[in-house]
């Protein structure tokens, strides 16, 4: 019997077999590696050179996104509404995603011409793995441009007005009512902060924009505690921070301003917002304007709202935009669809109804939508919210503190907030004939300025702090700024 060749003796002895060579080596196998990392099918084929073209650019993307995601997934989320941040993702994305596809491709073509053995199932592997990289990072560019887009639209800075392209009363309008918004920011970090929120029925068919939903949210970081105080659309009479006494109602305070701005020189959404906070001795810090024609598609977006009526609701006259008329709804829980959840916060006809009811559901479904946002269903439809949101929201909150907000908020029970509407007996309704026959509130300052010292304590411009000794604080005075 004829010896064994010298390499098999080798073998048969033990000894380590011969490397493979790249005609060895699976296409399939290499260009799943680089889908994996760009750059593990080229080390899989030995071109070490050229995996680490492919490999470390992508391994600095990733330890940028590990560091962005170590301050947390709602940091994370929530500052990619900052477009410096979103647009730095966005182009991570395009380049990895580029850096993907090149890998496979690279890798075909180092492995399937030098395969000894036609694999006849390289190219349609190749195909696929080149389609779900596009497909894949096509769908991740296509979450951060929405945030990319409603950061944009969504958060502007004092003064930018409305170029950002946020919602407004009448996009059409001029004068711009957010434009040279300048209100003063907290004092520091752990400051109280005080939004103003504004709902006008702009795009929902009518033909007006009055800031008819006015509600103040003021938010104490060291109590972990909100007050919530709705002002009443029909509020009139009252006196004006800049001196002098508006007549007209105050839901039509920043129209009127914006036509005048001789006597208004703040604009119109920096006069109200000026205004609000004077009548209440609070500073507003920041404001957030909402559409209430967008409203409706944030709420069918996430699913509609969960609820707790308080009272049955039976306003035959109720009018939806459609035209038709008659909105009943009893006490109890309910889930809302958007056209429920519009009409529950702007019914105020009904028997028992009035604006002061109304105002208190106002502040139930924005508690609910906070809730509903919270959920995980909403996340595989956070492109659609985004869009949504950003043809409902205009605010002037920097953008840097609203994971800061997110984190209170979710420290913050709901028995932890104080809700208030201004109505009786914070004002009250003077006799239509001494008024032209118009039907308003007019607010009763002396209960005001003492309701702002029970509820904003040394945080409102009412409160006298106590002299030393026994002698008890005085009242605040009428003509105290």
């Amino acid at each position: 019997m004829a010896a064994p060749p010298p390499a098999d003796r080798a073998i048969s002895a033990g000894a380590v077999r011969p490397a493979r060579t790249s005609a060895d080596k699976s296409p399939t196998v290499g260009m799943f590696l680089s889908f994996a990392w760009p750059g593990l099918g080229e080390l899989y084929a030995g071109a070490r050179g050229r995996a680490a073209i492919f490999g470390l650019p992508t391994l600095a993307a990733v330890v940028w996104l590990a560091y962005m995601a170590l301050q947390g997934l709602t940091r994370l989320a929530v500052g990619l509404f900052d477009t410096g941040t979103s647009s730095v993702l966005l182009v991570v994305i395009v380049v990895t995603g580029f850096l993907r596809v090149a890998s496979i491709v690279d890798t075909y073509r180092i492995l399937a011409p030098a395969r000894r053995t036609r694999s006849r199932g390289a190219p349609a592997a190749a195909a696929f793995l080149v389609a779900l990289a596009l497909l894949m990072h096509g769908l991740a560019g296509y979450y951060a441009a929405s945030f990319y887009t409603a950061g944009g639209r969504i958060f502007v800075g004092n003064g930018d007005g409305g170029a950002a392209g946020g919602a407004s009363p009448d996009p059409g309008a001029s004068p711009d009512p957010f434009a040279n918004v300048v209100l003063p920011p907290p004092a520091s970090a752990n400051a109280r902060i005080n939004v103003l929120l504004l709902g006008a029925d702009s795009g929902m068919g009518y033909d007006h924009a009055l800031t008819d939903s006015q509600i103040l949210v003021s938010i104490n970081p060291k109590t972990k505690t909100v007050v919530m105080a709705s002002i009443p659309r029909d509020i009139a009479q009252f006196p004006m921070y800049n001196g002098g006494t508006f007549q007209g109602k105050i839901n039509s305070l920043m129209s009127t301003a914006l036509a005048d701005k001789a006597h208004y020189p703040d604009g119109g959404l920096g006069t109200l917002a000026h205004e609000i906070g004077y009548l209440l001795g609070i500073k507003v810090n920041y404001y957030a304007f909402v559409n209430l024609a967008g409203f409706a598609n944030v709420i069918d977006t996430v699913g509609g709202v969960d609820v707790v009526n308080p009272k049955d609701i039976a306003d035959a006259g109720y009018g939806f935009p459609d035209g038709k008329t008659g909105f009943f709804l009893s006490a109890g829980p309910h889930h809302l669809n958007s056209r429920l959840a519009l009409a529950f916060v702007r019914t105020r006809q009904g028997v028992g109804d009035n604006d002061y009811t109304r105002a208190g559901r106002q502040q139930i479904v924005l508690q609910a939508l906070r809730h509903q946002l919270a959920t995980p269903q909403t996340l595989p439809k956070i492109p659609a919210l985004l869009d949504a949101l950003s043809q409902t929201i205009q605010t002037d909150f920097p953008v840097a503190r609203v994971a800061d907000m997110l984190d209170l908020a979710q420290q913050i029970p709901d028995s932890a907030t104080q809700k208030f509407v201004l109505g009786p007996p914070y004002s009250e309704n003077p006799p239509m004939a001494t008024t032209g026959g118009s039907w308003i509130l007019r607010l009763n300052m002396k209960i005001v300025r003492a309701w702002s010292v029970r509820v904003f304590g040394p945080d409102s411009a009412w409160y006298v702090a106590p002299s030393p000794g026994p002698s008890r604080q005085p009242s605040p005075s009428p003509s105290a700024p």
